[in-house]
């Protein structure tokens, strides 16, 4: 039996092999850094407020334009002297996105609108504890200036206010603005045309929007894909699915020539490279032709199935290369933290769906909205926040005693052969190797999510540009294709010396000694699992 690539694979190839991916990771900072633009805009718009002489929703009797030929009847503020003869609920706030002589495109692939008010302190008119605002808001789309507006979503939402006055509440502060959180009130998941007109009430009653303060303004901040880190984005996606794909194609045909069936860590790198391939899937190509308002949504299933098939592939890596484990090749010897990672998983996907699937209905749609649904949201996040802590504590232990075991067995190794003990020392030292780099591999995630957070977003370089938070997209991207290529290439079964071979003389190596059998790391043998172990026997040869 010939073992696993890595086994059999000179210093001198995996050398290059290891330099290679590491330009290739280079390459992949590089592009996001100078040649893509930031990853998002964001867009600042003051609503413009008109003036609708009857009564009705923000979608209906027609649509009302902040500026151009046929702008509505503005008022500068609620001091002026029409505004005084206006009931509030005559007043819309009307805004144009995008602003004028520009134009949306799909390349913008999303759209969030948060919303800012500009509420003025008056001591007769405070803002109440858990005040919530009700807005009456429609979306209008067209693609070309001539056109009429055709609406798009017409919705009656409700949002929490959150503000505070950082002055003492006195007569003399009168006027002061408070500082409000912003409020979530649209996403798009698809940017299919040119032009959006969002329009907006504050109805006004003896139950509805009372004990909201004074509203001097309305800011609304539109944020969107830039459409140059989009192409970057999807070139990237389109050279990279169709290399892990061949490259888990040809490491399951390897798989299947073995006169053995495959064990558990073999079928979870085989795994491993189907989540990628799904996750590389660019099938942003199709959504520029398409109107898909699902595509945030599939997007974050795509990521979803990658890290959680990464995560359950770690705990079995390093389980399966605990030599002195008595139960192995079995799934259920991890069922505990394999359920950690499908209980978190799950508790993400059902915030997601509750979030961005009811986007599909209504764009205007939060679960943020309600006390009720920001409680149901805290409590998902925080405890799939515990699963996944409690998974990296397992997954630290699991990697320590892989490391303590494996020195315990480096002690075995002088009682070898030269030449067989130089050979298991290098297979030692390509293993801790590889662990060292999964390890890196994480820690590189986080350094640079803290770098994207500290910096100012970009950094010069004399006469270039490196966009950080495109860098470290980019980057991280790369490093997972990466970083699976090199397992599914490295724990490949190798072929070298069988060659010559005939079919019955390869399964006449599967069935050599015990003592052969039991150094090597990668456990890609289909024997009994007390075989597996390393004990004594290793001394004895």
């Amino acid at each position: 039996m010939a073992g696993a690539i890595i086994e059999n694979m000179s210093t001198k190839k995996l050398v290059v092999l290891g330099l290679t991916v590491l330009i290739f990771q280079v390459l992949s900072v590089l592009v996001g850094g100078l040649i893509a633009p930031s990853p998002t805009s964001a867009i600042h718009y003051l609503a413009t407020k008109c003036v609708r002489r009857h009564r009705g929703g923000g979608g209906g009797g027609g649509w009302l334009m902040p500026w151009g030929s046929s702008r509505c009847q503005r008022i500068r503020s609620f001091d002026d002297t029409l505004a005084k003869t206006l009931d509030a609920n005559d007043i819309v706030f009307a805004v144009h996105v995008p602003l004028p002589n520009k134009e949306m495109s799909p390349w913008f692939q999303f759209m969030l609108v948060v919303l800012q008010f500009d509420i003025a302190f008056k001591m007769l008119n405070q803002i109440e504890d858990g005040a919530t605002i009700t807005i009456d808001a429609g979306l209008a789309y067209r693609d070309d200036v001539l056109s009429n507006w055709t609406t798009k979503f017409h919705s009656v939402e409700k949002r929490q206010l959150s503000c505070m006055l950082m002055v003492p509440k006195t007569f003399e502060n009168e006027g002061r603005f408070y500082v409000c959180d912003p409020v979530p009130f649209i996403e798009l998941g698809s940017v299919a045309h040119k032009y959006y007109l969002i329009n907006l009430r504050l109805p006004v009653n003896d139950i509805v929007n009372t004990g909201i303060g004074e509203i001097k303004d309305i800011h609304l901040v539109g944020i969107h894909q830039n459409g140059g880190f989009t192409k970057v984005w999807i070139s990237m996606k389109t050279a990279f699915s169709p290399w892990i794909f061949v490259t888990t194609a040809w490491y399951w045909r390897r798989i299947s020539l073995m006169t053995r069936p495959p064990v558990l860590i073999e079928k979870m790198i085989f795994a491993l490279g189907i989540s990628m391939t799904f996750l590389n899937v660019p099938v942003e190509w199709l959504s520029l032709g398409f109107e898909w308002t699902w595509m945030l949504l599939f997007e974050d299933f795509q990521q979803g199935v990658f890290y959680a098939t990464l995560f359950c592939f770690w705990i079995i890596f390093c389980g399966e290369h605990l030599m002195d484990q008595s139960q192995r090749n079995r799934l259920s010897a991890y069922w505990w933290q394999v359920g950690l990672v499908v209980f978190g998983s799950l508790l993400l996907l059902i915030f997601d769906l509750t979030e961005r699937g009811g986007h599909l209905s209504n764009p205007f749609h939060s679960v943020w909205a309600s006390p009720f649904g920001t409680k149901c949201a805290i409590t998902f996040i925080i405890m799939a926040g515990i699963s996944v802590c409690l998974y990296f504590l397992s997954l630290c232990c699991m990697v320590g005693c892989v490391f303590r075991n494996i020195g315990g067995k480096v002690q075995q190794l002088p009682a070898m052969s030269e030449t067989r003990r130089l050979h298991y020392e290098g297979i030692i030292f390509r293993f801790k190797f590889l662990m060292l780099v999964t390890l890196a591999c994480a820690a590189m995630t986080v350094i640079f999510f803290i770098i994207t957070q500290v910096s100012e977003g970009h950094w010069h370089w004399g006469d270039y540009t490196l966009q950080v938070h495109s860098g470290f997209l980019t980057g991280i991207y790369g490093m997972w294709n990466l970083y699976v290529f090199t397992i599914i290439f490295l724990y490949a079964p190798s072929h070298k010396h069988k060659s010559n071979k005939t079919r019955d003389e390869q399964k006449a190596d599967t069935l050599e000694t015990p003592e052969s059998q039991e150094t090597q790391l990668t456990r890609f043998q289909h024997v009994p699992t007390e075989t597996y172990r390393i004990t004594g026997k290793v001394a004895e040869e």
